[in-house]
C-alpha cells in the first residue's frame, strides 16, 4: 500500500484579550482534529510585544501548531475552519486592524502551496519578517523550507532584525 504524503500546516495562534492562556491552550486542542494522528506538535507560548496594532494594545500570547492535514481539507477550506474557530471564541469582526483580540489564527504554511487572491495569501505574507511568528515556529519546525523564499525558519530566523520583545513563558499551566 502506497501511504500519500499529506501537505504540513503551520498555523499561528495569538491572543491579547480575555484569558488568554486558557483560549490558546484550548485552541490548540480544537485544531487537532485537523492533524492526522501523531503529527501535531505546538511550541511553548510565547510572550510578546503587540506588532502594528492600536496604540495601548496589550501584550500577546503566541505559538505555533504544525501537523499534517487530515485528508481532502484543501488550504482554502481549512482557513474558513480557522475563521469559525476565532467566532467561537469571541473573535467579531475587524473595525480597527490588528485591533486586541481573543483568538488569532493565521494560517502561515500549508505544503508548498501558494495564493495571491484579494482574500488570501499564501504563505503568510508577513510570517516569515515577525519574530513572534519565527521563534515559536523555530521550537518545532526549524527545518522546515519557507514556501517561495527557499529559506527554513531557522534560516529566517538567524536573519530576522527586529526590536519586538518575545520570550517563552515560563508558567504554562493548561486547561484540558
Amino acid at each position: 500500500m502506497v501511504q500519500q504524503v499529506r501537505p504540513m500546516v503551520l498555523i499561528g495562534l495569538g491572543s491579547n484579550q480575555g484569558a488568554s492562556v486558557e483560549i490558546v491552550h484550548r485552541a490548540l486542542l480544537d485544531l487537532q482534529k485537523f492533524a492526522q494522528p501523531g503529527t501535531f506538535a505546538q511550541s511553548r507560548l510565547w510572550q510578546t510585544s503587540p506588532v502594528d496594532c492600536p496604540p495601548d494594545s496589550g501584550l500577546f500570547l503566541n505559538a505555533v501548531a504544525c501537523f499534517e492535514i487530515v485528508a481532502d481539507v484543501s488550504p482554502e477550506a481549512l482557513l474558513v475552519k480557522l475563521k469559525a474557530l476565532e467566532r467561537r471564541y469571541g473573535r467579531g469582526e475587524k473595525l480597527v486592524r490588528n485591533a486586541p483580540r481573543e483568538l488569532d489564527l493565521d494560517l502561515l504554511v500549508f505544503g508548498n502551496e501558494q495564493r495571491n487572491t484579494a482574500d488570501f495569501v499564501l504563505p503568510h505574507p508577513r510570517a516569515a519578517d515577525r519574530l513572534f511568528v519565527l521563534a515559536p515556529a523555530a521550537e518545532i519546525v526549524p527545518e522546515l523550507v519557507w514556501p517561495g523564499l527557499s529559506k527554513t525558519v531557522r534560516e529566517l530566523l538567524n536573519a530576522l532584525e527586529s526590536d519586538e520583545e518575545v520570550k517563552p513563558m515560563l508558567c504554562q499551566s493548561r486547561t484540558d
